[in-house]
């Protein structure tokens, strides 16, 4: 007889979460569905995150706490077999990034790791498709090819691209498109990212437009199509990991660049060296890592990574879980608005007697830029408006800082929800569920307790 699978509490709230309240605390709602009906409920949940739920009055029914939800989560088809997150070792890294996956090698940087105004080298997160080529003995012999609906191909090594073109540097959040991908139910394909999938650092290299301009554009070309040195996981050199493009505009910003260093240093093989686009604002896997060829192309490029459901997002809301209709979909292509707190960490324990906590954070918003921050104490029942730097230059992230009062010992969730300057704040939950997970941009929560 087999033994019936334990299900993890991810689960079960995710099925039913104010059934979940029920069976997991014995919790029930009034008709506002916020606080607890009776105090068996709040003393059972109370005891599990450590402490007396403060505002526990305007605590929302069905809601997971901060403090039990899952720091690591595994990909739908490794559920059953979920563990602690596995050890992450590599050169130069930060041994507290998680590691997602190992073929191909994916890791995310926990929120708290983002704390500073400049992502360095070791917490820069990890996203491949295909094995990671061997870095070459000669970096300024590298070759990078222009062809396509272009006048004059061209074939450029890097060290001809140095001497040939302005070097210009910008700040730039690079995010992957699945990043937020473990905050929708019913989960979704791929590596369950929660915040992490992002970084930014500073890139330099050259204006991709000045190179494009040199290779002369038809009047045809309308979209470009990027190609790489990295091999398919199958081994197989006939097929492509990943082959994304952009649309020609996209392409001319005066911030899409050919990056050969990150943070003043050397570009590093891990992260695309010696040379990768940086196209800020869209899924990261627009800027193609340890880049050989860009071909411009009179239609939308149709490589890898580029039809079905791939880097694709509803038009029309869908039923989540259900059946994608192929001519609902289309390229997902700015980011969407996040904001993350960065310090303190989910799971913080402050002294007893602790009466205020300073808060730090970043927050970003694909091509747009932040307009306000806010952050809550009390399960989003009030919000306080926090102190937004400015950027440094256009897909800058910005950070922000706040204080906040706590009024007495005990368990407390802060909230944080960025808006973006077109007036679109973070949802509550996961919004516009697509099978692959892309734009999950929910309210980040930290766990935080006092005493």
């Amino acid at each position: 007889m087999a033994r019936k699978r334990e299900r993890s509490i991810d689960e079960i709230y995710a099925a039913d979460p104010e059934r979940a309240d029920a069976i997991a605390f014995g919790r029930t709602t009034g008709v506002s569905r916020r606080g607890f009906l009776n105090g068996a409920g709040l003393a059972a949940m109370s005891a599990a995150v450590g402490g007396t739920i403060v505002h526990s009055a305007t605590m929302p029914g069905g809601l997971i706490p901060a403090a039990l939800a899952q720091e690591a989560k595994k990909a739908p088809e490794t559920a059953a077999a979920a563990k602690a997150p596995q050890p992450f070792s590599f050169p130069g890294k930060d041994p507290g990034l998680t590691l997602l996956g190992d073929r191909p090698l994916v890791a995310e940087t926990p929120e708290h790791l983002l704390d500073d105004e400049t992502t360095p080298f070791s917490k820069f997160f990890i996203r491949n498709n295909g094995q990671i080529p061997d870095p070459p003995s000669q970096p300024d012999a590298w070759e990078l090819t222009i062809d396509g609906e272009v006048n004059t191909p061209l074939k450029l090594t890097l060290g001809e691209l140095k001497k040939r073109f302005a070097e210009k540097s910008v700040f730039a959040v690079l995010e992957c498109g699945g990043n937020g991908r473990s905050f929708y139910s019913p989960p979704a394909r791929g590596n369950q990212w929660t915040n992490g999938g992002a970084g930014c650092a500073k890139w330099t290299g050259v204006s991709l437009a000045e190179v494009l301009k040199a290779a002369g554009p038809k009047s045809s070309a309308v979209y470009t199509a990027h190609y790489g040195t990295d091999q398919h996981l199958s081994g197989d050199p006939k097929q492509l990991t990943l082959s994304r493009g952009v649309p020609i505009p996209k392409a001319m910003e005066a911030e899409a660049l050919l990056v050969w260093a990150m943070n003043d240093a050397p570009l590093q093989n891990i992260h695309g060296g010696p040379l990768r686009l940086m196209i800020p604002g869209w899924p990261g896997s627009a800027s193609h890592k340890w880049l050989s060829k860009i071909t411009l192309r009179d239609k939308e490029h149709d490589g890898p990574g580029m039809t079905g459901t791939s880097y694709r997002v509803p038009i029309q809301p869908m039923v989540p879980g259900g059946k994608p209709d192929p001519k609902n979909f289309k390229i997902l292509e700015s980011m969407p608005v996040r904001g993350i707190i960065t310090n303190p960490a989910n799971g913080t324990k402050l002294a007893a007697g602790t009466r205020e906590v300073a808060l730090r954070g970043a927050a970003w918003a694909g091509d747009l830029t932040v307009k306000a921050v806010h952050v809550s104490t009390d399960f989003g029942a009030t919000w306080q408006q926090t102190q937004l730097g400015a950027p440094r230059n256009r897909f800058d992230w910005q950070r922000w800082t706040a204080s906040v009062k706590l009024p007495s010992d005990g368990y407390y969730e802060i909230w944080v929800r960025a808006t973006d300057s077109q007036d679109r704040a973070q949802p509550h939950v996961a919004a516009n569920w697509n099978p692959q997970g892309y734009g999950g941009n929910p309210m980040h929560r930290v766990a935080v307790l006092v005493g």
